[in-house]
């Protein structure tokens, strides 16, 4: 239930709290599974496995789960039929067989066995957070998040997001607090960050497990390199990797927040609650973010 991961878009002004208009998109655009010479089916399911409904709110947020399922046909299995087809015929027939028939053979193969093939499936999870305004994708990879955000807009007729640019990039602020050897406002400083050089600096330098204003590490941006990626903590609630892209990885919801949502005594109410939780403390991370990044460019 809690995100590990997270890309962000900026949802338009005065997206409904109300899951109406959402659901009833989605219902059109429903996950099936694959079938017949398909390779991959892909569509909206149900987030909860308590309730068949496509959205999930709680709270000022509703999450949403993009489900895709890919064949699954091993090169090798393919390859051996094609080897044994190819001898047959050319015992059988005293001829070699050509590269045209070879690729002929080999979709006939393809064919045959597609819709005997094993699945793999995956899910992508969404929240709109109508409170502050923002679509999280709990995902590390951003064309993932693209294909959810397009899923969306198909389901949707459109929608109108924006990627959260800032005045003052990320690294710059990375950056300076790694300079100074502490973060501003709500935020402290982990123990893990990615530095990478310009001209003649060496390239990347990763640092894990280490006291970040140790001088050592300072040298280093001294030195003309430039951080971009950097563990934080954020007061207590979740600690995180910021990366210059404005993405979150390796997200990790604090004891001080999983206790508070715990206190539910069903399925239903203890999704509910860390929900809320969840979306209201990156809610109020992502807005501070914000002032001191010096705020969005439009």
């Amino acid at each position: 239930m809690w995100f590990k991961n997270l890309i962000i878009y900026r949802l338009p002004e005065l997206w409904p709290d109300d899951k109406t208009k959402l659901q009833a998109a989605l219902d059109g655009a429903p996950f099936a599974p694959c079938t017949g010479l398909d390779w991959f089916s892909e569509g909206f399911a149900a987030p909860m496995p308590f309730a068949p409904d496509l959205v999930f709110a709680a709270g000022r947020s509703q999450r949403v789960a993009l489900k895709r399922e890919d064949k699954v046909l091993p090169g090798a299995v393919v390859r051996d039929l094609l080897a044994e087809k190819v001898a047959a015929i050319e015992a059988a027939e005293a001829r070699n067989v050509g590269r045209k028939e070879k690729q002929e053979l080999k979709g006939q193969i393809i064919d045959d066995l597609l819709p005997r093939a094993f699945t793999k499936s995956r899910r992508t999870e969404a929240l709109f957070d109508t409170r502050s305004g923002y679509l999280m994708i709990n995902e590390a990879s951003a064309p993932r998040a693209e294909r959810m955000l397009t899923k969306l807009r198909e389901a949707l007729g459109g929608l109108q997001t924006a990627m959260p640019h800032t005045l003052k990039p990320p690294t710059y602020l990375m950056t300076e607090w790694l300079l100074q050897g502490r973060a501003e406002g709500g935020f402290k400083l982990g123990y893990s960050a990615l530095l990478k050089g310009v001209g003649d600096v060496p390239d990347k330098i990763k640092i894990i497990n280490k006291h970040l204003d140790d001088a050592e590490v300072v040298q280093h941006v001294k030195n003309g390199m430039r951080v971009v990626e950097l563990e934080l903590d954020w007061r207590e609630q979740i600690s995180f990797t910021l990366t210059q892209d404005f993405a979150l990885k390796r997200i990790v919801f604090l004891d001080r927040v999983q206790e508070q949502a715990e206190q539910g005594d069903d399925a239903a109410s203890l999704a509910t609650a860390s929900q809320i939780l969840m979306t209201a403390a990156l809610g109020d991370m992502l807005d501070e973010f914000y002032h001191l990044l010096s705020g969005w460019v439009d």
